[in-house]
């Protein structure tokens, strides 16, 4: 019989020390495979599986591209590249990132329930916004368990929040509890391993375009409901992909954004694009005075009172718009 061995992990700020208390609590022979999505800088080493192995419990090592799947072993995704399950072995890729992350949760609880079904423990722990809610949906879907750390004692809470809002989750835990749920739920025996009986083309071809696959292949065919919005990364045309209550959205060179995750970037583009133009009049500002100086000492009072009276609309203007940056700053 299958056991619920498969268990997936999703932390992001605030994840690194509850990580360690979860790993440092599991028996030395736990008999699961472990998979972690750790966000970080592309620039950091991945120093995770170092720490992890001084608790003396699991052994760890960061994933390495078609190694074969074994129990009582953690694997992290590298910084900068997904991981992704396929049945008995893992792929290690550069595709696409989802919700500005590489590596992304969601590519890896996607293709953990598309390979291995009720098989699944799914856990999403501290993080800012929402990356992992799809991909927790996914396991829901395919019959595996959802587990979320308790919001309240989250770091962050929005990730774990997310998760709420979006899954029916089993359990919602403190880590204190959270390390023995996943030691008695990896002993239990499934009957049948529920794996969906349709073809699930869309889930197949988000797995492949995380993998690097050509993604307008797969967009252009599986997700026609084009939104109004462009990729805020490549400005390409984006789709919309409804999961019950969830909306995402994916563009046609691979890049992914739940709703929440694109607001936020769109926001952040529009005080980028408001920045810009401040500075532009700013330094309008100082060549119209410097202008006028230049007229008044050469004598000629009208010209340069024209440029004086043209730099300070311009410098109101660009103080209008220091406003309206400021209350777009302010906390919703």
């Amino acid at each position: 019989m299958n056991k619920r061995n498969i268990i997936v992990i999703g932390a992001s700020i605030g994840g690194f020390e509850v990580l360690k208390q979860i790993v440092s609590g599991l028996p030395k022979d736990l008999s699961a495979s472990i998979f972690i999505v750790w966000h970080m800088s592309p620039e950091v080493t991945g120093i995770l599986p170092d720490v992890l192995n001084n608790l003396g419990t699991v052994p760890a090592s960061n994933a390495v591209d078609g190694e074969e799947i074994q129990l009582n072993h953690i694997y992290v995704a590298p910084p900068d590249h997904h991981m992704i399950i396929e049945e008995g072995r893992i792929k290690v890729t550069h595709g696409p990132k989802e919700n500005h992350f590489r590596p992304a949760i969601d590519p890896l609880f996607r293709s953990a329930a598309y390979s291995y079904g009720s098989r699944v423990v799914g856990v999403i722990l501290s993080g800012a916004l929402d990356d992992g809610s799809s991909g927790l949906w996914k396991i829901k879907e395919y019959g595996g368990t959802a587990i979320v750390q308790d919001p309240n004692e989250a770091q962050n809470p929005s990730m774990p929040r997310s998760a709420l809002k979006a899954v029916k989750v089993d359990h919602c835990l403190p880590v204190e509890e959270l390390t023995q749920v996943l030691i008695s739920t990896s002993n239990l025996e499934i009957t049948s391993n529920f794996q969906n009986t349709m073809e699930d083309k869309q889930t197949n071809a988000e797995i492949k375009i995380a993998a690097g696959e050509n993604a307008l292949e797969h967009t252009s065919s599986y997700f026609a409901k084009l939104s109004p919005y462009a990729c805020p990364d490549c400005h390409g045309v984006m789709s919309e992909i409804m999961e019950d209550n969830l909306i995402r959205y994916r563009c046609h060179t691979g890049h992914a954004f739940s709703a929440n995750t694109l607001l936020t970037a769109l926001n952040q583009k529009t005080e980028d694009n408001l920045y810009n133009v401040i500075r532009g009049m700013d330094e309008t500002v100082f060549l119209l005075n410097h202008m006028g100086d230049h007229y008044s000492e050469a004598n000629e009072p009208k010209l340069a009172a024209t440029y004086f009276i043209q730099a300070k609309k311009t410098f109101e203007q660009s103080n209008l718009l220091r406003g309206m940056l400021q209350e777009q700053q302010q906390p919703r």
